[in-house]
């Protein structure tokens, strides 16, 4: 059995993890095992909390989902306690709760899930506890925004959106002040400051850059995977004073090269026995540079 099947085995087994427990049923090192959940999250086979046990994140397959409540008592007092007053009333209208609730509610991203609502031309959020079914919210914030509709006959329905908030949208609510201004105002200043990010190249575009940059050095393509959009994968040939070498070449169109980018090379190149070649038109970060040297040596980089 290959080792991310045994890691997925184990998850499927004990529920969620993090990187120790795996390390120690699977004969791993800590980092080894971190390097293979990143890639089973990297591939969606695996989902990553952000409640977490000392400062390290659990690993779950999807569907585990109700697990995670074994897990509240590392949430800090606050969050705890916007946990349980969500549990408990499985929709709370944004408006009505306190500051330091509002914030403890989008720090609590496991549990508390951001609906963004219109009704008679105002938007306004919702939290609605991560189990509750999207129908079921939606009766929920019906009698919230109406509790004199239970009386009459059903009204058309005025709820016209029901999305949940991006990352981004909940890390922009950092930015909520503590006294009390409206999370909506706060995110169109924010969005105003945000600089427009530029726009990634087509795919196609990209693919033309790597094959010209393999044509111009002579290195061969024995065979390429479209993996998505922004990421291929080559079996190349290089050429060598001692004659062609085979490397697998992970080719990716993003602007930041992490960590987790590198394990997951590095891990799908040791799976084929191969030397590792990481080409891409991003630059790595600061962790990814230090990961390179300490524990992927070896894994060439090309920046185009």
């Amino acid at each position: 059995m290959q080792t991310s099947e045994q890691i997925l085995e184990i998850i499927k087994r004990k529920g969620p993890v993090i990187p120790v427990q795996i390390s120690k049923e699977v004969g791993l090192n800590i980092l080894m095992a971190s390097a293979h959940l990143a890639e089973l999250s990297s591939s969606k086979k695996v989902k990553v909390s952000h409640v977490k046990i000392g400062g390290t994140p659990l690993y779950y397959l999807p569907g585990q989902e109700p697990m995670l409540q074994r897990f509240s008592d590392n949430l800090h007092e606050k969050e705890k306690t916007a946990y349980n007053l969500l549990n408990q009333k499985k929709v709370l209208r944004d408006k009505d709760l306190e500051p330091l609730t509002r914030v403890a509610l989008r720090n609590t991203k496991d549990y508390a899930i951001p609906l963004q609502v219109t009704h008679k031309g105002n938007s306004e959020i919702f939290w609605k506890w991560y189990l509750l079914e999207n129908s079921q919210a939606e009766d929920y914030i019906r009698n919230l925004l109406s509790p004199q509709e239970e009386q009459e006959a059903k009204p058309q329905q005025e709820i016209k959106k029901l999305l949940s908030e991006s990352e981004k949208d909940l890390e922009k609510a950092k930015s909520f002040q503590k006294e009390g201004q409206a999370v909506l105002e706060a995110k169109q200043q924010e969005e105003q400051k945000k600089p427009v990010k530029p726009k990634k190249q087509p795919a196609s575009e990209f693919l033309n850059t790597i094959t010209a940059y393999f044509n111009r050095n002579k290195i061969s393509i024995l065979s390429k995977e479209q993996i998505r959009s922004s990421e291929i994968d080559f079996i190349i040939q290089l050429p060598t004073p001692v004659g062609n070498l085979e490397y697998y070449c992970k080719a990716k169109d993003k602007q930041k090269i992490n960590d987790g980018d590198l394990a997951s090379a590095y891990i799908q190149g040791q799976s084929r026995k191969l030397p590792v070649l990481l080409v891409t038109n991003g630059e790595l970060t600061k962790r990814a540079k230090e990961m390179l040297q300490k524990e992927f040596k070896g894994m060439g980089i090309k920046k185009l």
